[in-house]
């Protein structure tokens, strides 16, 4: 057990960040802890009227090495190290007159924000490559029975709390730190690895005052992922699973999300939800200022959208989508990038749904579900939208394990225009189709592939998904408008690879499509477009594959 202290408690305070750190300061200053300080949070402590003392006056060494070196030293280890109810330590301690230091208050320079930043060099990245700080981290955490460690400020207000209340931290709240505290220095580390692996050196190393050619992919990946929560089981109830974000989520995504009401999300619950959320993201808000495309909704099962549709409001755009695939639309996840309003609530709630996903609620539209508890309500914040992919609320970069490894590539983030579109027939499309091609193209990217999309007037009529051959999926997407009473007559139809033989446009085209939007790229393309122009319909390549395994 460890034993009382007889003598005063110290803390050390040490930070980059200085948010709270007054506060932090003057509740330890209140309970009677003499305070050790360094550099730039000493003078701030002193400004504010706090007794601190430098930690050079401690140590009787002067920092140098423009700072470099200032905390690596046996007065600041030993007291952070020693074990209080050894008395060979203690012993130790009181021979070379080394205080023990009972408060760690560490957060380490800003290497992430610094490489962030555009043009940072390697000298300012090497420079922010904080040395002292995770030392002592590592120190106070090791010996977390009798040493507090905190790393974040999130953390003062608890340990204020503790000692106002009980005059000490609990042995419960040390653990706690002492775990966040290695999980931090794992973290900064990680991300140290990722930029240094990741430089490109050639025959010369980079120089120093210039920023250096990164790979993206770095020569070792370090995943930094945070436990949001554990969940009940993952794909099969034989199986365990848990949820985890990543260190800084892009904004608009997921994980973001706040639950206003329902069951707690299952793994399949959160698969189909990110499915879904993010293709209704890629459908801009009134899209080419069109108010009749104002809104757009998506309906997931297992994976793949069953019913896209865009509409001028959220009830047009559900009923739309709704209409795709109605039997598969039963248990549903859905998303909409519009506020929910009552009108649409109403509709919505007539059916089976798991999830309803939008940026907002009206109170009305939050009332319709109040009697129907299950069903598990999220509002997401819509991306603000920028340059780059993380403003727009994607990933960088996507993962997939297999055995023993992962698979590590590019997000899938390419977007098309019409300016990007090769009409390659006699036939050309008319205005209509080509913004319906540009929707059939968006919507078959979140179709597990082989994808066949036939798609009219803003709306899905047809969907078939994850099918061995391209010409099955064309079959099953004919089939499914059939079992929805739908019409594919004058419909476009987007394939999300290239037709390696005619077979599969003679299929879309005897089901009624009138214009078809396929990559390209095979030896036969010519073959294909022969067919297109026999069967007197039009195409488009859009010289990019939209594959999804």
């Amino acid at each position: 057990m460890t034993t009382s202290h007889t003598a005063p408690q110290t803390a050390l305070l040490s930070v980059s960040d200085k948010t709270g750190i007054v506060e932090l300061a003057q509740a330890l200053h209140a309970q009677g802890v003499k305070l050790l300080s360094t550099g730039g949070t000493a003078k701030l402590l002193a400004e504010k009227g706090l007794p601190v003392t430098e930690v050079a006056e401690m140590t009787g060494f002067p920092e140098m090495l423009d700072g470099r070196v200032k905390t690596l030293h046996p007065r600041v280890h030993g007291g952070l190290l020693a074990r209080r109810d050894f008395p060979t330590h203690m012993a130790a301690l009181k021979e070379h007159a080394i205080n023990t230091i009972d408060f760690l208050v560490v957060n380490l320079y800003p290497f992430e924000a610094t490489v962030a930043k555009a043009g940072c060099t390697l000298e300012d990245a090497i420079e922010n490559i904080d040395i002292g700080g995770p030392a002592m981290v590592r120190s106070a955490a090791k010996n977390w029975k009798d040493v507090a460690v905190l790393t974040d400020a999130a953390q003062y207000t608890t340990v204020i709390a503790e000692l106002k209340a009980n005059g000490k931290v609990s042995d419960k709240t040390k653990l706690g730190l002492s775990i966040a505290a290695f999980n931090r220095i794992s973290q900064y580390d990680g991300a140290i690895s990722d930029y240094l692996s990741a430089i490109q050196i050639g025959d010369d190393v980079p120089a120093g005052d210039k920023a250096p050619t990164l790979d993206l992919f770095p020569g070792q990946s370090n995943g930094r992922f945070v436990k949001v929560q554990d969940l009940r089981y993952g794909e099969n109830s034989h199986q365990q699973a848990a949820l985890y974000c990543d260190l800084f989520p892009a904004p608009g995504s997921l994980v973001t999300a706040k639950q206003l009401q329902g069951k707690e999300l299952s793994y399949n619950n959160i698969a189909d939800a990110d499915s879904a959320w993010e293709c209704v993201k890629s459908f801009n808000t009134g899209a080419a200022g069109d108010p009749s495309r104002a809104a757009a909704c998506v309906i997931v099962k297992h994976a793949n959208p069953c019913g896209v549709a865009v509409g001028a409001h959220a009830l047009e755009a559900y009923s739309k989508a709704f209409q795709t695939d109605p039997t598969s639309a039963f248990g549903g996840i859905i998303a909409l990038n519009t506020e929910l309003d009552e009108a649409a609530a109403q509709q919505i709630s007539k059916q089976f749904v798991e999830v309803l996903m939008a940026p907002s609620f009206t109170p009305a539209a939050l009332e319709v579900f109040k009697t129907k508890v299950n069903v598990r309500i999220l509002q997401i914040d819509l991306p603000k939208g920028g340059s780059s992919a993380w403003d727009q609320g994607r990933n960088l970069v996507d993962m997939k394990r297999i055995g023993s490894g992962i698979l590590l590539q590019t997000a899938d983030n390419h977007e098309l225009a019409l300016s990007d579109l090769k009409v390659v027939t006699t036939k050309q499309p008319t205005a209509e189709e080509l913004n319906d091609l540009l929707f059939a193209w968006t919507v078959a990217k979140y179709v597990k592939s082989n994808a066949i999309v036939f798609c009219k007037g803003g709306m899905t009529m047809g969907v078939g998904a994850g099918q061995m051959s391209r010409l099955d999926s064309a079959r099953i997407a004919s089939i499914k408008a059939g079992h929805a009473n739908l019409s594919l007559a004058g419909t476009v139809v987007a394939s999300d690879a290239f037709f390696p033989f005619r077979d599969g446009l003679d299929v879309v085209v005897d089901q009624g499509a009138t214009c078809i939007i396929q990559p390209g790229g095979s030896m036969r393309d010519q073959e294909v477009i022969d067919a297109a122009n026999e069967r007197g319909v039009s195409m488009v390549f859009s010289g990019v594959r939209h594959f999804r395994h």
